[in-house]
């Protein structure tokens, strides 16, 4: 473990040179650019990352946590948040808030200008996500490497009823 301070501010030009392009492997229309605010700053409980979702894309495939809690707030621009099967606009000053179980949701941006946003939530080593528009689940475990998805089968009870 290093002794060195963790760097604790981070300027515009700093985060715009760390964002990523990331693309969810479920949905070909997926793709935003994401600096891991939270990570760089060396956190670990929560997670709080910059996006900027392009005209015409999507930000992940259409899904819902059982597990981890997560949450959206708009910063600039306009989307569509398809929200447990409806579809709500939102823009700057909006918040999306998800508890766990969550229902399922989706941010895409069908506009011409960028979508800007803060995303974040739990940090936890485990989380299954539902993508109910695929009839696929996931189960998600944290790792040194990045995160790992195995697809599980569908729920069986082999003991009856709890």
């Amino acid at each position: 473990m290093s002794d060195a301070p963790r760097k604790v501010l981070w300027t515009a030009d700093e985060i715009a040179a760390r964002g990523k392009p990331f693309k969810q492997r479920l949905n070909p229309n997926s793709e935003f650019i994401g600096a891991g605010l939270s990570r760089m700053a060396g956190m670990s409980r929560a997670h709080v990352t910059l996006a900027r979702l392009p005209a015409g894309k999507d930000s992940f495939a259409y899904h819902a946590h059982m597990m981890e809690e997560e949450w959206i707030y708009i910063i600039s621009g306009r989307g569509v948040a398809e929200i447990d099967g409806e579809s709500h606009e939102v823009g700057p000053g909006n918040f999306m808030g998800f508890a766990t179980p969550s229902v399922p949701h989706l941010l895409k941006n069908p506009f011409e200008e960028e979508l800007v946003y803060l995303m974040g939530g739990e940090d936890r080593p485990l989380d299954v996500l539902d993508y109910p528009a695929l009839g696929k689940r996931y189960l998600l475990v944290g790792s040194a490497g990045g995160t790992e998805f195995y697809e599980l089968g569908a729920p069986i009870k082999p003991f009856g009823p709890a």
